[in-house]
């Protein structure tokens, strides 16, 4: 901590403060706003994510749901299906087709292949959506304590510079505790989002996910009153 001269006005902004702290403090607040920026950057992102998720799987339950059979709807994908609910059911139909034998039978264990298929499908779509969740966690668990850190280590270092100035005046002290507690200030505001934007980007996604999970299921039942059916 620089000392200031005695007399002179004290500037208390952010950036005075940032300037005037020790160089830990300063690889504290510099890390804390980096990782602030990039929760806000992966937050923004996740948010498009589940957004286009919705209403893609809400266009195709149109489809779905259409009373078409279920071939044309396969058909008119031509094998580019968009959003995740088609990609399951791309999934489930690529491995329904792949079953189905020469002579129009089918090869025994179909519902269980296609079963399968559209879980591993799921289990991709749920990687997609919940991709980066981890960091915002971690964001939110550690950065209060990365400021309290830095917080210490400033009040330290301001109270070596009060120590070799011999001067208690709260003109001196004021400045140095100013600038350890920016540190735990910018923990908080990394944090508080990132606890908040977790919470309900993973709600979201486990929302989206057994959407998905029920689907499969409706479309495994249709596929079974067909096989019954035959």
């Amino acid at each position: 901590m620089e000392n200031l001269a005695i007399g002179a006005p004290a500037d208390f902004s952010l950036i005075a403060l940032f300037l005037r702290a020790s160089i830990t403090v300063k690889i504290v607040m510099v890390l804390l706003v980096l990782a602030s920026v990039w929760s806000w950057a992966l937050i923004v992102q996740k948010l498009m994510v589940q957004t286009a998720a919705r209403r893609d799987s809400g266009a195709f339950d149109r489809r779905f749901w259409s009373g078409d059979p279920l071939d044309d709807v396969f058909d008119r994908m031509n094998g580019r299906p968009a959003g995740a609910a088609a990609r399951i059911f791309s999934a489930g139909m690529t491995e329904w087709r792949r079953s189905q034998t020469e002579d129009g039978g089918l090869i025994p264990g179909v519902l269980s292949r296609v079963e399968r298929a559209m879980n591993v499908a799921i289990g991709r779509e749920s990687d997609r959506l919940t991709r980066g969740l981890p960091f915002l966690a971690s964001v939110g668990a550690t950065a209060p304590f990365i400021g309290l850190f830095g917080t210490v280590w400033g009040i330290k270092t301001a109270f070596e510079g009060i120590a070799l100035s011999q001067n208690t005046s709260l003109a001196v002290v004021a400045p140095g505790i100013a600038e350890a507690l920016v540190a735990t200030a910018l923990g908080l505001l990394a944090a508080i989002p990132a606890v908040i934007m977790y919470n309900k980007l993973a709600t979201d996604a486990d929302r989206i996910s057994s959407g998905h999970e029920a689907f499969a299921d409706e479309f495994t039942t249709i596929l079974s009153r067909q096989i019954e059916a035959e």
